[in-house]
């Protein structure tokens, strides 16, 4: 009995110890596919591809990313059609068997026309598969960071939304799954327009919230800025800057303290209307006896103008003038 009870702690403590040890085996298997397989983050964190800058032909820049310093914003559209330069730095942090691959989706560039690609770190050694000229070139994998230069030219659309160019996608030499990417929006100089016109009604919006503009007032106006940005994206860019150039951005009402200070104005206002409006019909006799007595003169005047005008045409011309002026008095003429 007691050789029975050894026994099966025994075996109880044996299973504890492979269950341990295939425990063991799964977390080292794992560290070990994650450190050899590096390419299989989220494309386009900047882990490889770890900063960038985007010009056009007149050395204007248009997007800029920096995975260092946080820096990640587009400055202005990229239009189809247009020659753009990318700088960018590739940091290669861990080893490979394969061979790294760029790709681009750009055009040549007639600025460049001898190819796509510029080394500009001389001590990073490509290997002899690098090919400068091609769209599309391999190089050799090892640890290291370059900085390379890429001349292109985005490629035309028909259409008049948004589409995204893959400025430069970073693959294993093998293909698939891209280790990290460049992309841009290629806008039409519709799309373009409506942008920058979106934003400006974006901050005139936030400066309307900040000076405390009637809450109803910047919905309305947020939604209209909404309903015109889906007809843009929706390939309408015309009428959606229709709808931006119909919002009223000086018609906005007032602040709620400024309406409290208005309060008191207007009350002073219906007080001297109240005021006016007595002294009005304490001298509306008055006014009214004085225009009978002047239509009565008006009257004696048609009929010594009638009389004068066959006896002198001058003097009935001015006699006509000062009936003319009694009329406009009364209101009458």
């Amino acid at each position: 009995m007691l050789y029975a009870l050894n026994a099966e702690k025994i075996q109880r403590v044996s299973m504890k110890n492979k269950i341990l040890a295939l425990g063991i085996v799964i977390l080292l298997t794992t560290i070990c596919l994650t450190s050899t397989f590096p390419f299989t983050h989220a494309v386009g964190e900047g882990q490889w591809i770890t900063a960038y800058t985007i010009e056009d032909a007149n050395g204007e820049v248009l997007a800029e990313f920096n995975s260092a310093t946080g820096v990640n914003r587009t400055l202005s559209s990229v239009l189809p059609g247009t020659e753009i330069k990318v700088t960018f730095t590739v940091d290669v942090f861990v080893s490979g068997a394969d061979s790294l691959k760029l790709t681009t989706s750009l055009g040549k560039a007639t600025s460049h026309p001898s190819g796509y690609w510029e080394l500009l770190t001389e001590d990073y050694d490509m290997g002899s598969s690098y090919n400068p000229a091609s769209v599309s070139t391999s190089f050799k994998w090892s640890i290291g960071t370059f900085d390379m230069v890429l001349y292109g030219k985005v490629p035309t659309t028909g259409s008049s939304s948004a589409k995204t160019v893959n400025v430069v996608t970073l693959t294993s030499g093998s293909g698939g799954t891209p280790i990290d990417q460049i992309t841009v929006q290629a806008t039409s100089s519709g799309l373009a327009n409506f942008n920058t016109l979106y934003a400006n009604h974006q901050d005139a919006l936030e400066n309307m919230m900040a000076n405390g503009v009637d809450a109803s007032y910047t919905q309305t106006y947020e939604n209209m800025l909404d309903v015109a940005k889906d007809i843009a994206e929706g390939g309408d860019p015309e009428s959606a800057v229709a709808i931006l150039n119909g919002l009223d951005q000086a018609g906005a009402p007032p602040s709620a303290g400024m309406q409290a200070i208005f309060l008191p104005l207007i009350a002073v206002m219906a007080v001297l209307a109240v005021i006016f409006v007595v002294l009005f019909m304490r001298i509306r006799g008055k006014l009214s006896y004085f225009q009978l007595v002047v239509e009565d003169q008006i009257k004696d005047l048609e009929g010594l103008t009638l009389r004068a005008s066959k006896i002198d045409r001058a003097m009935s011309a001015n006699l006509d003038s000062v009936k003319d002026r009694l009329k406009r008095l009364v209101g009458g003429g």
